[in-house]
Order: structure tokens, then sequence, then C-alpha cells
């Protein structure tokens, strides 16, 4: 029997899973042409990643198990304190128990393209999740730290179940009834706030990118209404579009 062309080895690894790949290389460890064996190479450094990230995310989980006698833990936290303009947006995310879903992290640690991809697969898989926001002229109204407290009240009143205990980034949020345990960078510690992270950055980048279309010349759209030097000389010579925030920029007008 002729062996199997090396190109299509090639295209079986690429379109086996991560999770399939030690029968791969069960099946073509011992081809002892040069083509396969790099395949083959290829296919344990990526189980070797596999398997690292099933390690750290289940580390992820060390909050969840802590306080698994809850029957909903809420994950929460917010983009959008530091900008110039544009709102501040909070996600509160309720993952299933024993959540499988890789790769989660704070969402700064994450490319754009990989926090697109897990966007779509926490909001098919999570069993809830909240979006609240304050607005520029909220900011301004009441300040930017309140402001965000109001957005997280918001995200996790439109959480259907309610939850029983939320894990928050870093802070503890007045005016919510429920136990709250703060975690310092929990985006990074907790798969539930690290979920949330990446869904509130997901959601308003994508928001940016919109008021990008409608106020030209600011560049929203990479900047995401942070202080770039491209923005800030923009604010000096156009002066601020309707959604900067006044309290934020008066050092720049």
């Amino acid at each position: 029997m002729s062996a199997e062309k090396i190109g299509d080895i090639k295209e079986q690894l690429k379109n086996t899973t991560d999770s399939q790949l030690g029968h791969f290389i069960e099946a073509y460890g011992s081809d002892d042409r040069g083509g396969v064996i790099k395949l083959v190479d290829s296919a344990k450094k990526r189980l070797d990643k596999y398997e690292k990230e099933l390690i750290r995310t289940e580390g992820l989980k060390k909050y969840e198990r802590e306080y698994a006698s809850y029957a909903h833990i809420c994950g929460i936290d917010e983009v959008g304190r530091g900008p110039l303009a544009g709102p501040v947006v909070a996600c509160a995310v309720i993952l299933p128990k024993d959540c499988d879903i890789l790769y989660i992290n704070d969402s700064k640690k994450l490319t754009a393209a990989k926090r697109d991809e897990l966007y779509d697969i926490i909001m098919e898989k999570a069993v809830s999740v909240g979006i609240g926001m304050a607005s520029h002229e909220r900011i301004d109204e009441i300040n930017i730290l309140q402001a965000t407290y109001e957005a997280m009240r918001q995200a996790i009143g439109k959480l259907d179940p309610a939850p029983d205990l939320t894990l928050n980034d870093a802070v503890t949020i007045p005016g919510v009834d429920i136990k709250q345990v703060p975690i310092i960078k929990g985006d990074a510690k907790s798969i539930s706030i690290g979920a949330a992270s990446i869904v509130a950055k997901v959601t308003r980048d994508r928001m940016m990118v919109e008021y990008d279309n409608i106020y030209p010349g600011y560049g929203f759209a990479s900047n995401k209404g942070y202080g770039s030097a491209e923005h800030i000389k923009a604010l000096k010579e156009i002066g601020p579009s309707p959604i900067h925030r006044a309290s934020f920029i008066h050092n720049f007008i």
C-alpha cells in the first residue's frame, strides 16, 4: 500500500482539533519522511501549548470553585475609564459551572482577533450576559468612578437569572445587596471576570469604530477614544466632538 501523500497529511493536521492531536501524533509518529517528521513536531508543539492552556484555565476557576455553593456566580468588569471620549462600559457574565472555554484572559493581553473569537464563544455558552454603560454626559455629571459603578449596577441588573455572588475586578460596588468578592487583577485570575472583560472591551471597541464613522478625524477606530497623539492633535485643531468628556479634555482645548 502506498504511503499517504505529505500534502494530505498536512491538510489533516490543519483540520485536527487540539484535543485530537495525540491521535495524529500516534498515527504518524513512526513515519520517517522528513516532511512528516516536521508535521509531527508541529503537532507536538501545538499539543504542548494546548495542555498548558488546559492547566492555566483550570487555575482561572479557583474562585469559582471556592464559591461553588452559590448557584449563580457573576464576573464583572468594565472598560473605558481612561478615554477622553465615549462611554464607560461594564459587563456582567454568569458562566456555566465548570466552564470549558479556553484562552480567556485579561482582555488587554489578547489580540483584537482573539477577543472577537472569544466574544462569540462567551455569548454562545454563557448562562447570562448583562451590559451596562454610562455616557460621556453622565461621566461629566457624576464623575468617572460613580459612572463606572452605575454601569456595573446596570449590567448586574440585566442578568437573568440574577446572581447571588459577584466576583469583581478590584472594586466593591456600592448599592449592590448581594455578596461581592473584589479580586485585585481579577480579569487575569478569574474565568468569570476575564470573560466579562472581553465582552465589555469588544462591545465598547465596536461602538468606538461606529463613532469614528460619525465623527471622523479623531481616530476613534484605532485609539478607541484614548488620548493618543493623533487624538490630542485633532482635539486642538478641530475641537471636541459631541461624545468627548468635557471633564477630561479641558487641558487640551
